[in-house]
């Protein structure tokens, strides 16, 4: 069975960055802890900087890398401090 990211254009994150908005995501805090996987699953691609420096940036804000079965892939699945995953590309 293949990976759902398996079925995804090569050129995704250029088709998203070429796309004529900009997505705005506003994130509200809620009372209940996780305890389940997300609903939702963020896919986040610096523009102003490499993969890895955003990676060092990110993990010096508080996220940690995480291993969701992945694999080795061209992104990082990281954690937000608690624990909500997301990639980045």
């Amino acid at each position: 069975m293949e990976a759902p990211w398996e079925h995804e254009p090569a050129d995704l994150m250029e088709q998203v960055r070429r796309a004529p908005g900009v997505p705005t995501l506003v994130f509200v805090t809620v009372p209940e802890g996780k305890t389940a996987k997300n609903r939702l699953h963020l896919d986040v691609s610096p523009i102003d900087r490499s993969q890895e420096a955003e990676v060092e940036r990110l993990v010096g804000l508080g996220a940690r890398h995480a291993d969701v079965g992945q694999g080795t892939q061209h992104w990082v699945v990281l954690a937000d401090p608690d624990g909500n995953e997301f990639c980045l590309q």
